[in-house]
């Protein structure tokens, strides 16, 4: 189907719909059951499926296997994003080194660091930030991810942006100013930790 321009929030939706589905074993599964099972709203979640996947059946719903490649096709999931990642410490040796990232399409490179402690992490690089602007142009790489110390983050980005990133993954706690057409996705687990304890909070007065 043509592809349609949707919303961060329904972006932000597919991937729970897309790991929901592959825990299944039926043939067909239909919005009303993804939305009980998932404890959403079926009118968004219909209009969630109905913007990435045209196989939807009155009475029938969608073919479960063909609905994951409608999902995976449209979030680039069938198509490898090269990437490169900037802070290799602990965090970002551990992503350098997680294989499940092929899953989702993407393939980080390598990692660069001011003072690299390590060689290579799973057979993969750990190189000097003085030759990161060769090896993105050498790879035409357009994806970096930042997973440096707050105070290092916003030169880091202005690093990867000089040297043609496209699109940042943010692992600093900080916010970064970019210019309007680099996109930042920020992964703030400060926020993440925030829910879960007013969660549990509201769990333990019950």
């Amino acid at each position: 189907m043509e592809r349609k321009e949707i919303s961060k929030a329904v972006l932000k939706r597919l991937p729970g719909y897309l790991a929901y589905l592959k825990g299944l074993d039926v043939q067909f599964i239909s919005a009303t059951a993804i939305a009980a099972a998932l404890n959403m709203g079926e009118v968004q979640v219909r209009k969630d499926l109905a913007a990435v996947s045209d196989g939807g059946r009155p009475k029938i719903g969608y073919e479960r296997v063909s609905l994951m490649e409608d999902i995976s096709r449209f979030l680039g999931y069938d198509n490898t994003t090269d990437a490169i990642l900037i802070g290799a410490g602990k965090l970002g040796q551990a992503l350098l080194g997680y294989s499940g990232f092929e899953a989702y399409g993407l393939n980080i490179l390598a990692a660069f660091d001011i003072a690299p402690t390590a060689d290579r992490v799973d057979g993969k690089p750990i190189l000097p930030v003085s030759a990161l602007e060769d090896f993105c142009k050498t790879h035409n790489v357009l994806m970096g991810i930042i997973t440096v110390p707050s105070d290092a983050a916003q030169q880091a980005c202005e690093c990867l942006i000089a040297c043609g990133i496209k699109a940042v993954w943010n692992f600093a706690p900080v916010h970064l100013e970019v210019p309007a057409n680099i996109l930042v996705q920020n992964e703030n687990m400060a926020t993440s930790l925030a829910v879960l304890s007013m969660h549990l909070q509201a769990q333990i007065k019950k």
